[in-house]
């Protein structure tokens, strides 16, 4: 009797292993999304370009994987944040997904319109992706030390160069002899990138029998120019410190009273500074958009250019450029003077102020608080920021994603090697240049402080405008910027100066006086 109940026992043991082993394996199936359907608001690139592409590109993959559908709504960049605003205020929720530029911060975190990631970080339902951002690009997706965005985009303006026409000793030769000193490779100073670029201004130095420029810019109204500005303008505006004050590391408006700060005598001075850099390339940069400044950098017709990533990986297309192999690149240069509020005067500082950026969109995934099925949003999302899709974006500039994480830097600046960037193309040389000059920028003791509060992309839009009127010389320099902050005034009291400062003051870390 005593070994039939043991048997009975070991059965009914059997039985409920079994029956618990079928339970878990039900909730936890192979697709366990399927069925659903998760939609993706993201710009209108198309499936083989920037920022949308990757979403194509993986799609089959990751419906494989969890059984799900992925919808993927384009719209035109001009339209996204009228598309998002309204999907959120008037509740419909056809998006799960809003793949944003980082200045749309401020407005979904005032309406507490996005979901909190960090309640799905390190469950294991979701692929890994490592916390590897650099620290300047990780404030970009994170709000208060909470985590909103999935790393995807990191992006920053470093300046590019022809390294082989600059280390040729014929023209560093005829360079001194013009400007009384050696040609710097790479410039450290606005100033000497300006005397480099109207040097070279002009002559036939790529030997094609025609005259080449100095400098490309893209200079037309909505075609993004005010982010160059704010680049270039950082080091003459932004004073280093140890902390963040209505002195040190600020570069918008006064942390008191909101006042805007984008007329100052440093701002001035930088656009002023633009303006004459502007005349060492041609005069059609007036009416270029984006894309036609880069191309004409790449076809190898002026000396430099400052802007994205996409330039270094573009530079490897040989369909797109003439300049492969011979690419410069580094941290934008700095100014030896810089405007100090405290005394409301330029000092001249023993080394250049040099200041690094996170200029532009840094475009990634957030969650919809109007989704209904969140983690299934974030199950793509983390898909999508795992180290092996990562290191691909990395590797090939076609997707828009630019580099910004440890895992995707080279060694010793990063725990990626040189080999996956050749295999995809790149040359040697190049890529050497690319990854130190990001790793400089996004790793630099100083950097511009990025506007995320709400109405950001509207200040940006006045901006803009204005510096039009600037460049095409319709007004000068201060004209233009007080027109600038007489919008600033307005936009500010037509949210609320209050709510403005304090989410101001909240997004920039300032703790106070």
């Amino acid at each position: 009797m005593r070994k039939l109940n043991l048997l009975l026992a070991c059965l009914l043991i059997t039985m409920l292993v079994a029956l618990t082993t079928g339970i878990a394996q039900a909730q936890t199936p192979e697709q366990p999304w399927k069925g659903k359907t998760v939609t993706v608001l993201v710009i209108a690139e198309g499936p083989k370009a920037g920022i949308s592409g990757p979403f194509y590109h993986f799609r089959e993959e990751w419906e494989n994987l969890t059984g799900a559908k992925l919808e993927i709504a384009e719209f035109p960049f001009g339209e996204l944040h009228e598309k998002i605003f309204t999907d959120l205020t008037t509740g419909a929720g056809k998006y799960d997904i809003f793949v944003i530029g980082t200045w749309e911060y401020g407005d979904l975190v005032a309406g507490d319109w996005i979901v909190p990631i960090d309640q799905f970080y390190g469950d294991p339902r979701f692929p890994e992706w490592p916390k590897d951002l650099a620290p300047s690009v990780e404030l970009l997706y994170t709000w208060g030390g909470t985590w909103y965005g999935v790393p995807n985009d990191s992006d920053g303006q470093i300046l590019y160069y022809r390294k082989d026409i600059l280390t040729d000793p014929k023209w560093q030769a005829e360079f001194k002899k013009e400007k009384g000193y050696d040609l710097p490779v790479p410039p450290e100073t606005w100033d000497q990138l300006y005397d480099i670029t109207s040097f070279f201004n002009g002559k036939d130095w790529d030997g094609d029998g025609e005259a080449d420029s100095g400098i490309s810019m893209h200079l037309k109204v909505g075609g993004q120019g005010m982010f160059h500005f704010m680049s270039l303008s950082a080091p003459f505006v932004v004073l280093p410190g140890d902390k963040v004050d209505n002195v040190h590391n600020t570069y918008w408006f006064d942390f008191e009273t909101m006042e805007p700060l984008i007329n100052s005598p440093g701002h001035v001075r930088a656009l002023e500074f633009l303006q004459k850099l502007a005349k060492t390339g041609p005069d059609a940069q007036l009416g270029w958009t984006l894309g036609e400044a880069w191309d004409y950098f790449l076809r190898g017709k002026a000396i430099a250019t400052f802007s994205w990533g996409d330039v270094g990986s573009l530079a490897q297309d040989p369909e797109r450029s003439k300049i492969k192999g011979k690419l410069g690149c580094s941290i934008l240069p700095g100014v030896y003077e810089v405007y100090d509020r405290s005394v409301k005067d330029f000092v001249k500082l023993e080394k250049p102020n040099v200041v690094g950026n996170t200029t532009g969109g840094t475009w990634h995934g957030v969650i919809s608080k109007l989704s209904k099925n969140p983690d299934l949003a974030y199950h793509l999302l983390s898909f999508h920021a795992t180290v092996e899709k990562s290191r691909y974006y990395a590797y090939h500039g076609w997707e828009g994603v630019d580099i910004g994480r440890k895992n995707q830097f080279i060694e010793p600046y990063g725990t990626n090697t040189i080999e996956g960037f050749l295999e995809a193309g790149w040359d040697k040389n190049d890529i050497l240049e690319y990854n130190k000059a990001y790793y400089d920028n996004f790793y630099a003791k100083t950097i511009l402080p990025y506007l995320r509060i709400p109405g950001a992309f509207e200040y940006w839009t006045s901006l803009d405008q204005h510096l039009s009127e600037a460049m095409t010389g319709a007004l000068s320099a201060q004209e233009a910027l007080d027109r600038v902050a007489e919008d600033y005034r307005n936009i500010t009291e037509r949210l609320g100066v209050e709510d403005q400062l304090r989410y101001y003051r909240e997004s920039m870390g300032y703790a106070g006086q």
